[in-house]
């Protein structure tokens, strides 16, 4: 035992001693090079380092403490990641370096610090921060200084060349037939950019950009197309005549895209008439689409192109308008089905999660909150025979995590209908346990066990129609268990679903690599991975999805489905279809069944962008 107490008190001076290593790096004047010229230099103010919940109130609700506009520092001493959400952006930084930019999660590493931003503060980040920056703090006046520098990209050109040549190493020990002649052409153009960067400091951004530009193209060519991998978009399906859904799907397949995840119940309502929707008395349709029924096109026409749709299902979400403004929204109607936390348990007010862009959730322990989605989904098999069911939102709203003083105060699923079953089984109210309580993982599993129970359901009324389900969970079981009441591990074991769609939320190829193995390690053999990659979401590089994709392959998971189509723009689709996504099939002729092979392209006059409402997410 003491021993062990020697050794932790070891570790945390090695720990400690590395922080302040990087402090003297980071937290000091920065000093240029030999030859090194300053392009550009912006200042911006901290708000916080290394938040807390008594330091920083204004983050209190939000993951990573990180409230709104803020800009956070998160060094070692914050723990092992930022723990922040998909809506900012953070850059690593290792001594006073940028070596990488990310989108939310991001490891802290142990000789640096991360720079994390939301609202005008991600603005900041994403126009003055860059991989190779330099990065000056001044704790004084809590100002954060970054330099673009000749050497910044020179370090940026360098990096994604190691990067690519270690991508070429590796997809040529796994095929033999590999071929890097392109990838090999762009290399050798970004080392003569960087030769003639090196001799002539002042024009060394110009060619060192086209040594970026070259590093960049040599990455996009790098990946080689893989037939057996599902290749899918999560869409929202904001077009109201069948030509432009006929555009998109058209834009779609000749991006190699094979697997549509069409948003279909979501804010509580659906695309199409719903016949459940009207028994219950909520709004039958979503008033958008009054008039036609989108989703019958949407799978109508993907079927002719050989492409398969899933009914992306936002199962206890039911929007973040408050539910007095219209009669006929679900809790309008059924102010029961409500769930509350703990704090407002009591609230005659019908409680709405900060955390989740202040969004209202159903209760998944009243029976008729579950049967109402039950009908609702066998409606949507029935009518329409869709290729898969994505659960998503198959949890409770987020709370905070359990290292956090009175974090119980933010759990969710203090419902009448809850209390009082779990008081009929356990004799005690849950409103009264606290987390040092015998009860309480009773209450916890309680929880938990609705959830997969809605689950099991949907599992079996899947599989009687030979329809493929999925579900969207967070990758970090332990944290889903803690903050969502997500035990997404049992139904793989029980084998309730065909495969999971995790959120990684983040542009960094580690830490998405890191939340791909822990998925890993907790489901079985027989449920699939798909990747669920934010990049474009986050407005990532190029770079930074098809590193993704990269790690999606060494890992050998079963696919990758992109969020979303709405920030799928022309650029990431060239980077796609320059080799990860293309393939040497000829492009399809439209049928009344299935697919037939022609030599000719379909011509659509699409120009690859969305022309209608873009999803937005707020935090």
């Amino acid at each position: 035992m003491m021993r062990g107490k020697l050794l932790l008190v070891i570790f945390s001076l090695i720990f400690f001693l590395c922080g302040v290593v990087f402090a003297q790096d980071a937290f000091s004047p920065y000093v240029l090079s030999q030859n090194e010229v300053i392009f550009n230099q912006s200042m911006f103010k901290i708000d916080v380092v290394d938040p807390a919940a008594l330091t920083n109130l204004k983050g209190l609700n939000y993951p990573g403490l990180r409230g709104n506009n803020q800009l956070v520092i998160y060094t070692p001493s914050f723990g092992y990641r930022t723990n922040t959400n998909e809506f900012g952006t953070e850059a690593v930084v290792v001594g006073n370096t940028v070596v990488s930019l990310s989108g939310a999660d991001s490891l802290i590493p142990a000789n640096g610090f991360v720079i994390s931003g939301h609202g005008r503060a991600k603005t900041w980040i994403n126009e003055n921060v860059m991989v190779g920056s330099k990065i000056s703090i001044d704790l004084n006046k809590n100002i954060i200084t970054s330099y673009i520098t000749s050497d910044t990209f020179l370090f940026n050109a360098k990096s994604k060349i190691k990067e690519v040549q270690d991508m070429m190493a590796y997809y040529s020990q796994q095929n033999s037939n590999y071929s890097q002649k392109r990838t090999e052409q762009h290399i050798e153009k970004a080392k003569e950019y960087i030769n003639k960067a090196q001799k002539n400091s002042e024009d060394s951004q110009k060619y060192s950009s086209k040594a970026i530009d070259y590093a960049n193209m040599a990455m996009s060519t790098v990946i080689p197309y893989d037939p057996n991998e599902l290749k899918g978009v999560w869409i929202r399906p904001v077009y109201y005549q069948k030509k432009d859904i006929e555009k998109v799907l058209d834009t779609l397949y000749n991006c190699g895209i094979n697997n549509l995840f069409l948003e279909t119940y979501y804010h509580g309502k659906t695309i199409f008439p719903s016949k459940t929707m009207e028994k219950y008395g909520f709004i039958k349709q979503n008033e958008e689409f009054v008039g036609f029924d989108p989703l019958r096109i949407w799978i109508t026409e993907a079927h002719r192109r050989g492409m398969k749709v899933h009914i992306w299902f936002e199962t206890f979400y039911v929007g973040n308008k408050p539910p007095e403004t219209n009669p006929e929204y679900i809790l309008a109607k059924k102010p029961g089905w409500s769930n509350y936390q703990k704090k407002n348990a009591e609230s005659q007010t019908i409680a709405y999660s900060v955390s989740e862009h202040n969004g209202y959730f159903i209760d998944p322990a009243n029976p008729e909150v579950q049967k109402f989605l039950y009908e609702l989904l066998d409606e949507i098999i029935t009518r329409y025979r869709p290729d898969g069911i994505n659960l998503d939102y198959i949890r409770y709203p987020q709370a905070m995590a359990s290292n956090f003083a009175k974090f119980e105060l933010s759990h969710w699923g203090y419902t009448p209908y809850a209390r009082n079953e779990f008081k009929a089984a356990y004799g005690v109210d849950p409103i009264y346990l606290k987390p040092n309580d015998p009860l309480w993982n009773y209450w916890r599993f309680y929880r938990c066990s609705k959830i997969t129970n809605f689950v099991k359901k949907a599992s079996k009324l899947c599989r009687a129609n030979k329809i493929m389900l999925t579900a969207v969970i967070f990758p970090n079981r332990v944290s889903a268990l803690d903050t969502k009441l997500q035990d997404w591990k049992s139904w793989s074991i029980n084998n309730f679903v065909d495969g999971f769609t995790p959120l990684f939320l983040t542009c960094d190829d580690k830490t998405a690599m890191g939340l791909m193995e822990d998925v890993l390690r907790n489901k079985s053999q027989s449920t699939k991975l798909y990747a669920g990659l934010f990049v474009t979401f986050m407005n990532g590089s190029s770079s930074d999805l098809i590193k993704q994709i990269h790690a999606a392959r060494k890992y050998s998971l079963s696919g990758l489905i992109i969020f979303d189509y709405a920030h799928l723009n022309d650029i990431y689709i060239k980077t796609l279809t320059e080799s990860v996504f293309k393939s040497d099939k000829k492009e399809i002729i439209i049928t009344d069944s299935y697919p037939v092979k022609a030599d000719v392209k379909i011509k659509t006059g699409s120009d690859n962008k969305q022309k209608g409402k873009k999803r937005g997410r707020r935090k």
